[in-house]
């Protein structure tokens, strides 16, 4: 049976995380300053060291240090001695840095289909009437085999709806020119914040996170430190993944060790301002992603940041200390000591404000599935280096990656702007030659009254207007046809699957609580 070790009682009795336990999410919460980024780094070692692969945000840039052995020195040093642990104890874990701005990482985007139109209406603050209309445009997209990739792609396709609004209510429903505007205008704003670069391909593929070397799991480091500016763009990228991992990895119910384990830093963030449908389909996808060994564990200051049916969810527990100085700050402590299986010999919460720095309340999973009850424990030291590698150092990491070299360059592939394009040139050529089949109708018109010659020129004058209309006609469709079928992307012609699975509405659609 696989264990995780994460933390020892004063009596060095260990608390682990039992592997086919890991895939019922977690939580790791406590005010700042307390340990809870130790901790989430004591976490990522111990899923790595077992050879699973691990997800997590560096929100502060202090991350980096994971892939270089730690030092025996200082409060680690002591811990060591006091739990007895061996020199070999400190090592490194192989890491993969990621940037969504390319600077401190790989490049990392995310296709406009992909990110589907709930979790964008969440990026531009849009309401509902906006929502409703941005889900027209993802209709017609789908119903015309249009690929959205990247903003322009959504901003061409946006105005076309508008430009053809009569067309299109009749199908899909209103559009309203004043719903067009503020999302044009949102557009704007997205692109000041940077999130032109989260938006095309080659696009992210997952399971580029799901990689081992050797026997130990890569972390894959997503560097926040920017990225936190925004944290629309943040929230969305993050439940987006989350979506696309229910989506795509298979059932495999409660393995003997996860398949893949996430951290999200900052949890607050995923659901502040969201609304109901969002948080319900979250809310669904946190509860049914267990059975495809995905493991999720939330990292926050205060449990109440979380939803009470998420929290609900949350089986492996790690409590740092909470300071009660408001009422909120006691009834988030009260919160967070109802949680916890009741241990008699520990007053939880008179205990929650006591706890020293890396100190914690500690309740896992039990080989039952049963919460244990709650320890008071210390979070084993890290086994890597506390201090963050310089950004030279991490720049020569990522750049040697082999999988640099597909990310590094951003590739314009044919999508919706193109065939927007390519339709509006038609078109002009269709009207090209209707005025010219117009004018030679009428030089025939003028040679019939001159020449007098009755009814053949009359045939031949009818002949030339509507026939010459009809090989226009016929020609503009057959070209349009062949240019559209030759150059649109294998993964464009799939669109109907595409609006099944796409994000987070897709990818439990049917499903019930």
């Amino acid at each position: 049976m696989h264990t995780f070790s994460i933390a020892r009682t004063a009596d060095n009795r260990p608390l682990d995380i039992i592997g086919n336990r890991a895939n019922r999410h977690g939580l790791i919460a406590g005010a700042t300053g307390t340990g809870k980024t130790v901790t989430l780094r004591r976490m990522a070692e111990a899923f790595s060291a077992g050879g699973v692969p691990v997800f997590l945000v560096d929100v502060k840039g202090d991350l980096s240090g994971l892939m270089q052995a730690g030092q025996g020195s200082g409060k680690v040093g002591e811990r060591m001695a006091q739990f007895g642990l061996p020199e070999h104890w400190l090592q490194g874990f192989p890491v993969r840095f990621w940037d969504v701005f390319g600077e401190a990482g790989i490049p990392l985007r995310v296709t406009i289909s992909a990110m589907g139109p709930m979790l964008l209406a969440r990026l531009m603050k849009l309401n509902d009437t906006q929502e409703g209309l941005l889900n027209i445009v993802f209709r017609v997209a789908d119903d015309n085999g249009w690929h959205l990739i990247d903003l322009k792609d959504l901003r061409g396709l946006l105005k076309h709806v508008s430009d053809h609004a009569a067309e299109y209510r009749s199908r899909y429903g209103n559009v309203s020119p004043a719903s067009v505007g503020a999302i044009q205008r949102q557009l704007l704003a997205l692109e000041n914040e940077g999130a032109d670069v989260l938006f095309g391909e080659p696009d992210l593929n997952l399971s580029d996170w799901l990689q081992t070397e050797g026997e130990r799991g890569v972390i894959n480091i997503l560097s926040g430190a920017r990225l936190m500016q925004s944290p629309r763009m943040y929230s969305a990228f993050l439940l987006w993944m989350l979506a696309e991992l229910f989506q795509n990895l298979p059932e495999v119910g409660d393995p003997d060790k996860p398949k893949f384990v996430m951290f999200f830093d900052e949890a607050h963030l995923l659901f502040d301002n969201a609304a109901a449908a969002l948080l319900e389909q979250v809310e669904q996808v946190v509860r049914l992603i267990r059975s495809k060994g995905v493991g999720v564990y939330f990292v926050t200051q205060n449990p109440l940041d979380l939803p009470d049916s998420v929290l609900g969810q949350l089986g492996n527990r790690v409590q740092h200390a909470l300071r009660a100085f408001t009422p909120r700050d006691q009834k988030a402590v009260k919160a967070a000591a109802d949680t916890f299986r009741s241990n008699p010999n520990i007053k939880v919460a008179e205990v929650i404000s006591e706890l020293a720095v890396g100190e914690a309340l500690v309740s896992f999973l039990d080989e039952k599935g049963m919460p244990e009850p709650v320890e008071r424990a210390y979070v084993l030291p890290p086994q890597s280096d506390l201090s963050p590698l310089s950004a030279e150092v991490c720049r020569a990491q990522f750049e040697g990656d082999i999988l640099y070299r597909h990310y590094k360059d951003a590739v314009d592939n044919f999508s919706a702007f193109e065939a927007l394009e390519q339709l509006a040139q038609q078109q002009a050529e269709a009207a090209a030659q209707a005025q010219a089949a117009a004018e030679q109708a009428k030089q025939q018109q003028a040679a019939a009254k001159d020449g007098g010659s009755g009814d053949g020129l009359v045939g031949g004058f009818l002949n030339g207007l509507f026939g010459n209309r009809k090989k226009a006609n016929q020609g503009l469709a057959d070209n349009l046809a062949h240019t559209i079928g030759k150059n649109i992307n294998t993964q464009v012609t799939n669109s109907i699957g595409r609006a099944i699975s796409r994000s987070i509405l897709g990818a439990i659609s049917g499903k019930k609580k």
